[in-house]
Order: structure tokens, then sequence, then C-alpha cells
């Protein structure tokens, strides 16, 4: 009994490469490649994009059409810029503190910290707020690059005479799974 579940499964095993076949439906179709529409390709619209976003921050965006990038543009700024005034502020407070300290007058606010203490706040509001404008810049600089690099993509061919897929196919020898990468350009 044994020995017939053996060779029913050597069977099914090696007898699943002789079961492959072709069919007759598939026939390759010619295309005609020259009634493609092709939009014509703007040098200078990444150049625009970058200049209209460095103008305005997000008008970049608007002129690629990427409107949901526009309150992500505002609110990185807006929050970067929101630290840096917010850090100047106190650091001007506790450096006019300590400016009256040193002056002979007493402060309510800052009473409870000694020079050292007023020195050390000076210091930490003064790096967070360099830190926030280095930071504001920072966006303000991915802004321009972002309008830039997706006009840059916008005119970029995406079609499907260019495609790069994966792909699992089995052997015609072993039935087993192979995976390989295909790159196909259609003329």
């Amino acid at each position: 009994m044994k020995s017939i579940g053996y060779i029913f499964l050597l069977g099914f095993l090696f007898g699943t490469s002789i079961c492959y076949s072709q069919q007759t439906g598939d026939l390759l179709i010619a295309k005609d490649t020259t009634q493609l529409k092709l939009t014509p390709i703007d040098p200078l619209r990444p150049t625009k994009a970058a200049f209209y976003s460095a103008i305005l921050p997000g008008l970049g965006q608007a002129y690629n059409k990427k409107y949901w990038k526009i309150p992500i543009v505002y609110g990185a700024l807006g929050a970067s810029m929101y630290f840096y005034l917010d850090n100047n502020k106190k650091y001007h407070s506790v450096r006019d503190a300590y400016k009256r300290r040193l002056a002979g007058f007493t402060d309510d606010q800052y009473d409870y910290l000694d020079d050292a203490r007023l020195i050390q706040a000076q210091r930490f509001y003064q790096r967070n707020r360099d830190l926030s404008l280095l930071v504001t810049i920072g966006f303000y600089v991915l802004n321009i690059v972002d309008a830039n690099v997706d006009a840059h993509l916008m005119q970029f061919n995406v079609n499907d005479n260019l495609s790069f897929a994966p792909d699992v196919y089995q052997t015609d020898f072993n039935a087993k799974p192979n995976i390989g990468l295909t790159f196909n350009y259609k003329f």
C-alpha cells in the first residue's frame, strides 16, 4: 500500500513538467507607437518651479499642481518659525534680567536664579534659537528642492512601453520557482 502512495507521489512530482503546454490564443500584436501622445518637455519647468517656490514658499508646489504639499510646507515653516521666535523672546528676557541684576536692580521674574543660572539660561535659549533658525532655513531650502525635483519627475516618461517588474516563474526542467527581474522596453 505504501509503494502505491510513493508511486503516485513520484508521478505527481515529476509528471507536472509534462503537463505544461502552450496556448495558441496568445498572439503578439504590434502596436503603432507613432500615434502615442507625448507631452513636450519644457526644460525651464523645473527652474520656474524652484523660482516660484523661492519667491513664496508653496507656490512651486502649486505650479506643479501638487496642492496637498502646500499645508506641509507651511506647517513645517510655521512650526520652526514659532520655535525661533519663542526662543528669541526667552533669550532676550533672560539676558535683560541678567543685565538688570548687574546694574543693581532686582527682578521679580528670575529672582530665584543666581547669576550662573541666568548665564546658563542665556546660552540655552541662544543655542535653541540658532538651531531653530537653521531648521527654518533647512525647511525653506527643502521646499525649493522639492518643487524642483517634482517638476523634473513630472516630465519623466512613465508609460507601458517602459517597465521594470519582479517575476516569479517555473522552470520547464524541474518545475521549481525561480525569481527574476525583467526589464522591458518596447520600441
